[in-house]
């Protein structure tokens, strides 16, 4: 069954939206979404473009002003909900993997000196630690059953 349309949305989808929390051309976009992902993520123009045009469609964003080529673009209260229902989709995703890893008792969750700083520090469990640590665990720290 196909997922219905903006249910959830790219990556290029979310950060297009959130440039947009500000009045911006696409040309502005362009640049902002490098800038604010540290170069992870890139937008094409022909992607931006026709994604500006679906957004305008769905009532996400409205076109603000046209000088020449050049178009500007705001998000909407739709907009705006659409972007928010996507960020607490990611902060569920987010949370569900640190709950299973934690259930799990995984040796390393991030490789060391690449840890994110949440304001407390992080340690690792012993790699000393009774039983001992099985990558096979699943979210609820089981061992799969053997075949």
């Amino acid at each position: 069954m196909p997922r219905e349309k903006f249910q959830t949305l790219t990556e290029q989808m979310f950060y297009i939206l959130l440039c947009l929390q500000n009045e911006c051309c696409g040309i502005d976009m362009l640049e902002q979404i490098p800038a604010m992902t540290g170069g992870r993520v890139h937008v094409g123009s022909g992607t931006l473009y026709n994604l500006l045009e679906q957004f305008v469609t769905a009532g996400f964003i409205r076109e603000t002003r046209v000088e020449g080529r050049r178009r500007s673009y705001l998000l909407t209260d739709e907009g705006r909900q659409i972007l928010r229902q996507e960020y607490e989709r990611l902060q569920a995703q987010v949370q569900d993997y640190e709950r299973c890893l934690k259930a799990s008792g995984a040796a390393l969750i991030f490789p060391p000196g690449q840890e994110p700083n949440r304001g407390k520090s992080f340690s690792p469990p012993s790699c000393d630690s009774d039983p001992p640590l099985s990558p096979y665990r699943d979210c609820h720290g089981e061992e799969p059953a053997a075949e």
